[in-house]
């Protein structure tokens, strides 16, 4: 997962799953160690060092507490039980666009040339005792909810690799629309092949 932020609550039906998200704290350093597992981190360029952990839980705080940044990141809270899930989150990303009807929140070039787009990202991390019960489609609508709410960008994207079928499988049940598969660099240095998933803030219940 990359970078997120915010303040509030939310609730979400996904499947089976019943879910509260709740805004990242100083607390949740546990569940961060918790999700860099090898098995979860497979498709992520594997586990991270102490260090990276402690610099991405600073940066979650950060971002949990400024009400001026766009997105939020959140602890998965699975009800009734009341227990903690996994964590996702929303956040601003620049993406570059060629698409002339894309143009909502479009910088442009000096030229008049259409150069790039902020749209919300998102992306989650479910526990191994919590998978397969729809809490990560039910965090997932929670969260486009939220970023719906918010209202900064029209669009939520999802990035998840092209080998990551339970990921994938989220996105299609929380209605996003497969556009197209590209290729990142993440972790820094290693490529990675990923599905482009987007959802329409604009539409009502999308």
């Amino acid at each position: 997962m990359d970078d997120e932020s915010g303040n509030g609550h939310g609730h979400g039906h996904g499947g089976s799953g019943t879910v509260r998200i709740e805004p990242w704290s100083e607390a949740d350093f546990w569940l961060l160690r918790a999700m860099n597992a090898p098995e979860l981190m497979e498709h992520l360029g594997g586990p991270e060092t102490e260090q990276q952990l402690a610099a991405r839980q600073l940066r979650y705080e950060r971002l949990s507490a400024d009400p001026d940044s766009a997105g939020c990141m959140f602890r998965i809270v699975l009800l009734p039980e009341e227990k903690t899930a996994g964590a996702i989150g929303f956040w601003e990303h620049v993406e570059d666009t060629e698409d002339p009807e894309d143009t909502e929140g479009t910088s442009r070039s000096a030229d008049g040339s259409t150069g790039s787009v902020s749209v919300y990202e998102t992306g989650w991390t479910v526990l191994p005792g919590f998978q397969g019960r729809g809490v990560a489609t039910a965090a997932t609508l929670a969260v486009a909810e939220r970023a719906r709410t918010e209202g900064r960008f029209r669009y939520l994207h999802a990035y998840p690799s092209t080998e990551n079928a339970p990921s994938n499988a989220v996105c299609r049940k929380a209605g996003f629309t497969l556009l197209t598969e590209r290729e990142f660099a993440y972790p820094p240095g290693r490529r990675m092949r990923c599905n482009d998933w987007r959802l329409d803030l604009t539409t009502p219940g999308s």
